[in-house]
């Protein structure tokens, strides 16, 4: 509650963010995660690795395996331009699917970056405008499902 009433945002967004990470120890026990925190985390991880490395980053590290998890947990909290970027993203896979198997993924990575990079470029620049405050919306959710958290 007190994090939720900061003033600074960024602050404890980043305090929840680190609270669920281990409580899931970073993804390894998801399951031990409520639905609410799930959608929080995958949300997270996208902006983390992002800003962090872009998408490129993004598709091969963990976070990767639940990408098409995120697009809904985007659209759960109302981020749908957020959402639409990640789908641009994962539509650069063949079959627009993206590999849970990470090892798979990298390899897959690998064999499309030369065309995917050019595009995924170009969605982290979008990204970056941050058209969808997810802070706030990701703020917002936690408050109207706080009992989860």
């Amino acid at each position: 509650e007190q994090l939720l009433s900061s003033e600074d945002t960024n602050n404890s967004i980043i305090e929840i963010d680190n609270y669920i990470c281990e409580l899931c120890e970073y993804g390894e026990n998801i399951e031990k995660l409520t639905k609410s925190q799930t959608i929080i985390f995958f949300n997270q991880n996208l902006e983390r690795e992002i800003n962090n490395g872009g998408l490129n980053q993004y598709f091969c590290n963990s976070s990767g395996d639940f990408a098409h998890e995120t697009i809904e947990s985007l659209k759960i909290i109302g981020a749908n331009k957020t959402a639409n970027i990640l789908q641009k993203a994962i539509d650069q896979f063949p079959e627009k699917l993206v590999p849970k198997d990470r090892d798979e993924r990298v390899d897959l990575v690998e064999e499309i970056e030369e065309n995917a990079n050019v595009v995924w470029e170009e969605l982290d620049e979008f990204f970056f405008k941050y058209e969808d405050d997810l802070t706030t919306l990701n703020l917002n959710f936690i408050k109207q499902n706080i009992t989860d958290f």
